[in-house]
């Protein structure tokens, strides 16, 4: 029998250090992370002054969604954007709007902002 661990909150950064429709790439820590596995890493977005944290990871073929680091966002800054395939997401929901994985929607990470501080915690 498996003791199911606690998703424990991480500090991602500061809040000061986000600019509006930049995202800050981050890596999540995981309690017992199987040695095997690729790291899981999420990303933050302020957009239209709303704090948006999202795992890193297209719901089509689970590839990460930036095509350089920090860089998730399309041409017009409207939408991020997968860089495999160019499926375009709503920043403030995660929903596909366009693409092979329309209609499904990128993982949104719990946040919260304490004195200061982003921080999130890893989907279970």
């Amino acid at each position: 029998m498996s003791v199911e661990q606690p998703r424990e909150w991480q500090t991602v950064c500061r809040e000061a250090q986000l600019t509006a429709d930049e995202a800050l790439e981050f890596r999540l820590q995981r309690m017992r992370p199987d040695p095997h596995a690729m790291p899981l890493t999420g990303f933050l977005l302020l957009h239209d002054g709303k704090l948006r944290a999202y795992l890193n990871q297209c719901p089509h073929l689970g590839v990460e969604l930036n095509w350089m680091p920090g860089r998730f966002m399309d041409a017009d800054n409207l939408f991020i954007q997968c860089a495999t395939h160019g499926a375009l997401f709503k920043p403030d929901t995660g929903e596909c709007v366009t693409g092979p994985c329309q209609g499904d929607a990128l993982t949104e990470l719990e946040l919260r902002v304490e004195g200061g501080a982003v921080l999130v915690r890893a989907p279970e």
